[in-house]
This record gives structure tokens, sequence and C-alpha cells, in this order.
């Protein structure tokens, strides 16, 4: 099946990709010269394991292609749309502008039978106005929803092998239109399909608040065990005892149960706020007025690695030496987007600390974003003479350092372990002051 990915960034990137190597004939369509050169060239433009090696084997096969021309869309079956929907400047509403400009983009081209899939993150209505313009354009044409679950880190094998598949089609038991545009993105889906995957058919507004709906319960997870931290602080308890008791219960889970800094990153924070902001609109605002506190518990937990940071320097942060581990929001991403780990850098040095950060693959993205931050390529270049160092994204290198070896390269050998990722009692034992948020 020839198929058009619009939108070729982190999403549409890996989506294209991994269509090409299920064996569609793919073209990508993006709007930045820079990044469709790369990409034609099999070079990602960020750090995701294993694109590379797909870019590279699909490119070879001749069924992938990446343009900045809107009109090789053309002859395309299917019209994925992979485009963003950042946060608006000044706003909590989703900023739907490239999402309006890609469908406008795909009506001239479009043809009877033809599918147009919207994958992007959008707010509860936003599909049924685009479905309009779909039909206006070509009513014999369809507009399904198809929300992305794609984890960093593990993008490319959720593509491949997706936990579910979730299409949002208006009224699709009373009208063979669409229940022929199902079937024509099974034909896409084919083998995940055939491995099992379930495949839930809901309506537009169901399949629109799938995604955001999954994103906030993620964060108000996240954010739970967060104030049970301060609860820990307060009371001497220990948090991740409480998260592994409380984890064992099924109903509950262990996952995204881990106390520290919070979450970051380019999707849960701005699909809260969006989320937030579209309930405003309908007139249900209270029904998710326990997200504004889920946004405002990760919030101060950044604020609090800070206080930590002073505490252990004896009250003052001022001058002091401090070397942070880790610049992205997560290991194996390079995605530093609302990163708590920067965050919290740029918060200390503003008081007068000296702050060196590192990372394994985000200081080229960090060092464009925060120009004033000292940054250094290894981790023994950030630790060298520190007073404190802070462990603020969980990379496997991070968790797997040698409190001996480490101490010998710091003037202090302080740690605070954002993420809870590292065990005190090793590292107590080989002599350092160890803090974290929510452990005695």
């Amino acid at each position: 099946m020839r198929i058009s990915v619009i939108g070729c960034g982190y999403l549409g990137a890996v989506h294209a990709a991994c269509l090409a190597r299920l064996g569609h004939e793919v073209v990508g369509v993006d709007v930045v010269p820079e990044q469709v050169t790369a990409l034609a060239g099999g070079l990602a433009p960020f750090h995701e394991p294993g694109l590379e090696g797909l870019l590279g084997e699909t490119l070879g096969s001749g069924r992938l292609t990446f343009t900045t021309d809107p009109a090789s869309s053309a002859g395309a079956r299917v019209h994925f749309v992979c485009v963003g929907t950042p946060q608006r400047r000044g706003e909590y509403a989703a900023d739907l502008s490239a999402v309006r400009s890609a469908v406008e983009g795909i009506l001239p081209l479009l043809t009877p039978g033809d599918l147009v899939v919207g994958k992007s993150t959008v707010p509860v209505g936003t599909a049924e106005m685009l479905s309009e313009r779909v039909r206006e354009a070509q009513p014999e044409a369809e507009l399904v929803w198809n929300p992305e679950f794609l984890r960093e880190g593990h993008a490319v094998a959720d593509t491949l092998s997706p936990d579910r598949l979730v299409y949002g089609v208006a009224d699709v038991e009373g009208r063979e239109q669409a229940q022929a545009a199902v079937k024509l993105l099974d034909e896409v889906y084919a083998e995940a399909i055939a491995a099992g995957t379930p495949r839930i058919v809901t309506d537009l507004a169901t399949a629109q608040l799938v995604k955001v709906a999954a994103n906030s319960f993620l964060a108000t997870k996240i954010s739970f065990i967060n104030a049970m931290a301060e609860l820990c602080e307060a009371t001497g308890a220990d948090v991740v005892a409480l998260a592994d008791a409380i984890g064992h219960d099924a109903r509950i889970g262990r996952r995204f149960l881990n106390a520290g800094v919070g979450f970051g990153g380019g999707c849960l924070p701005k699909d809260i706020r969006a989320f937030m902001a579209r309930a405003g609109e309908l007139g249900v605002d209270q029904a998710l007025t326990f997200l504004r506190e889920v946004d405002s518990i990760n919030m101060r937990r950044r604020v609090r690695m800070v206080d930590l940071a002073r505490e252990v320097c004896g009250g003052s942060i001022v001058g002091r030496r401090i070397a942070v581990l880790g610049a992205a929001f997560k290991p194996d991403s390079d995605d530093i987007r609302d990163s708590p780990a920067l965050n919290v850098a740029a918060q200390m040095q503003l008081q007068g600390a000296q702050v060196r950060v590192t990372d394994p693959k985000a200081l080229d993205n960090a060092r464009k974003r925060w120009p004033d931050l000292a940054f250094a390529e290894t981790v023994a270049d950030a630790v060298a003479d520190a007073e404190v160092v802070m462990v603020l994204t969980e990379w496997p290198e991070y968790v797997g350092l040698d409190p001996v070896a480490l101490r010998e390269q710091v003037a202090t050998p302080r740690l605070i372990d954002g993420r809870n990722c590292l065990d005190p009692v090793t590292w107590r034992a080989a002599g350092w002051t160890y803090r974290a948020l929510g452990r005695p």
C-alpha cells in the first residue's frame, strides 16, 4: 500500500520507518529541510534506539522516501497526520495550527476511498472538525483517529508490536464508508492484528480521549507517589519500601510508582494541561481539577530537589560546585522538553551554585536550550572536585557507577539520588552522604 506520513518529527519519523518495515511504500513529508535531509540520508535527527538501523534498511529497500514537497503525497491511499501539538505560549491549551495545516494540505490530493488518519494528540472535538473538512473536500474520503502510544526509548518496538490499536470512526455501524475505512486501516496494521494485538473501534470522541486520559492517569500515579514521598520525609518512612508494598496489590501495580524529581518530556506535562483547558471549554472543568494538583505536586518536586541540595551543603549552595548527571527527561532519549534535570540545574545556578551538567545523548540539545549552563562531556569531567553529585536522569551508566571509584574524583562525597535509582546502603558504605526524596 502507498502511504504518506505528514510530519516527520519524533512520532512521524518512527511511524514512517516502521510502516516501510511492514512492507508498505511510504513517503514522509516535513516542512523542515534539514530534518528531511537527515532522514533521507539515514540519520535520525534525535536519539531513539534502533531507528537509524531501521532507516538504513527501509531506505535501502526503496520503500521509504522523505521530501518537503506536499504533492508527493498524491496517490497514497492512507495519509497519516503525525505533527506536533505543543502547549500554546502563555496558555494551557494545545496549539493545533500544525494539525490544521497538515490536513488542509492533504485535502486537494484526496481521491474517493482515501483515508486520513490522525495520530497527533489533540483535544476532544478536533477530529470532528477536521472530519467535516475532509468530507467537504472529498465526500468519499474518510477521517479516522488512531492515537499513538509510543514510549521514548522504545518507540520502534512499540510501533511494530503495539499493546493495542484504537480506531476512532464516525458512525461506524451506520455507514459502509466508515466500515471500509476500518478494513483499510486493518490492512495497514495487518501484521500486528495477526499477532493478536487488541483492536478497539470506537467513536471519534473516545479515540481522542484515550491518549490524554492514559497520560493523565500515569501522571497522577507519579504525583501520587511523590505526594507520599512528602509524607515519608515528614515521618521518617521509606517511600521505596512503601511503593514496593502497595505495588504488590494487583489493582495498583508497581510501575510508575517511582518517587523522585517528577515527570517531564513533550507529552505528560502539556497533555494534562491541554486536557484541563479543554474540560474548561466544555464546561466540565471541575471533573479535572485534581490534575491541577497533579501538576503542582510534580513541579514542587523540582523545588524540593534544590532544597535538598541546600540542606546537604549546610544551608547554602552559593559558590558550591554541583555535578548534575542527566539532562534528558528520561534515559534512552535526547529529549530535553520540560526536563526536570535541566530545570533543577538552572534553578541552582540562578541561586549561585557552580553547576556542571552531563548526559550521554542530550548535551547538544541542552546546550541550545540552556546556553548559560556549563556542560561536561563525561561523568569524570562533571564530578571533578564536585561538592555534591546529583543523579537526575536514571541512565544505566549512572545507576551502575562505582561509588568507591567516584569518591576519589570528588571534593566531598555527597550524593543526591533524584530518581531513587541507587542503593543507599552501598553508597553509604563507600563513605557517601546519601540523600533522596522520601527516604530516611
